[in-house]
């Protein structure tokens, strides 16, 4: 195995996320971008996995390929609600679930990873078109989250951005350390 193909942190195969203050229009564009191809880009990275390799964790102590599919679901489908409640109330107090027990959930560990990417790419359709629709104003919107504290909707889109990517890494770097 060649050292240099794999990330020396599983958990972060493509580095952490990192937000370094508001985006620039041509940066926010690529992140809407990187949002509305998310769906795709997931699906083709677990094309013609077997049951067995779905089953496969993608790091040791790691969620399972399948649940790593369901929990994007899952959360870009909390981030879509996110988005519309801080765009329609006033800095809204969201409610963040347990995603470990989320992917422990009969549905994220055993179902079907084509309904959670059906879903995915119905959610990034009206998702992407709710963020081309955007005013700059309203990307400094926020909402505020029990931890985190106030968010803008400019460092969510950064952030969701980035989440799509990092996931889709674990499973396509798991499938290039097993030869898949």
């Amino acid at each position: 195995m060649n050292p240099q193909k794999f990330p020396a942190d599983p958990r972060y195969p493509i580095g952490r996320f990192h937000y370094a203050g508001p985006l620039t229009a041509p940066e926010r564009a690529e992140a809407i971008g990187q949002i509305a191809g998310a769906p795709a880009v997931l699906r083709a990275a677990v094309t013609g996995l077997s049951d067995d390799q779905l089953d496969t964790p993608y790091r040791e102590g790691g969620w399972t390929v399948r649940q790593v599919v369901h929990h994007v679901a899952d959360s870009h489908l909390n981030s879509y609600v996110r988005f519309r409640l801080a765009l329609t109330e006033d800095d809204p107090l969201i409610k963040p679930y347990d995603e470990r027990k989320w992917a422990e959930l009969s549905d994220a560990s055993r179902g079907p990873v084509e309904v959670s990417l059906a879903l995915l790419e119905a959610l990034h359709t009206r998702w992407s078109s709710l963020l081309g629709s955007l005013g700059e104003t309203a990307w400094m919107r926020t909402f505020r989250h029990p931890e985190m504290g106030a968010v803008t909707l400019d460092r969510a889109a950064a952030l969701y951005a980035w989440h799509g990517r990092h996931h889709t890494a674990h499973i396509t770097a798991l499938r290039q350390r097993m030869g898949w």
